[in-house]
């Protein structure tokens, strides 16, 4: 009967223990993941911008889009890039975006 209990014993904390803590550890890490995923999702939601309708499409002027550019402080494309921070193929052919003056240089050198 002792060598019963003991082989029961031996076989408690070589097999049962490993594979209950083992389990334990992967629930844990899904349920993080599971976190981590809906945090992720929320954060790509509040990021993307592309859901937006571009200005020319909703029958705007150029000069409505020139004031709500002025009143944003940045141009539509700018507005409506996509979530990954390209700008739309759309926008490469609209006339408010080709019409737009180059931005200046900024010089950061000292003239003597």
């Amino acid at each position: 009967m002792n060598t019963l209990l003991v082989f029961a014993a031996g076989v408690l904390l070589r097999l049962i223990v490993p594979l209950t803590v083992t389990a334990l550890i992967v629930y844990i890490l899904h349920k993080l993941d599971a976190r981590w995923q809906a945090e992720a999702e929320n954060e790509h939601a509040a990021l993307v911008k592309d859901e937006m309708p571009c200005w020319k499409e909703q029958g705007l002027s150029m000069n409505e889009i020139n004031l709500r550019s002025a009143i944003n402080n940045q141009p539509c494309w700018q507005a409506h890039r996509l979530a990954n921070g390209y700008l739309r193929e759309q926008c490469l052919d609209c006339e408010a975006f080709l019409s737009a003056p180059l931005p200046a240089p900024k010089h950061s050198h000292i003239h003597l």
